[in-house]
C-alpha cells in the first residue's frame, strides 16, 4: 500500500524515486520542489487541526439527531 501511495506521488511530482540496481536493490525517495511548495498548506491544516475535535462532536450530534427521527418514524401510532 505504501508503494502504491509513493507511485501515485510520484506520478503527480511531488516525489522523485531514484532506484540502485545494488543487493539488496535499494529505492530513495524525495520530496521535489512541487512537493516542497505544499508546506504552507500542511502548516495550515495543522494549525487547523484543533477543530477537529468540534467536527466530532457535530458529527455525533448529527448522528443522534437522525437516530432519533428515525426511531420516531418507525413507530406505530398509539
Amino acid at each position: 500500500m505504501l508503494t502504491e501511495r509513493l507511485r501515485h506521488l510520484e506520478r503527480d511530482g511531488l516525489v522523485s524515486r531514484t532506484y540502485f540496481a545494488e543487493v539488496p536493490p535499494r529505492v530513495v525517495y524525495e520530496i521535489t520542489a512541487l512537493g516542497t511548495s505544499l508546506a504552507p498548506l500542511f502548516a495550515a491544516l495543522a494549525d487547523w487541526s484543533p477543530n477537529l475535535a468540534e467536527v466530532e462532536r457535530a458529527r455525533a450530534a448529527y448522528d443522534s439527531a437522525r437516530r432519533e427521527r428515525g426511531a420516531g418514524r418507525r413507530r406505530a401510532p398509539g
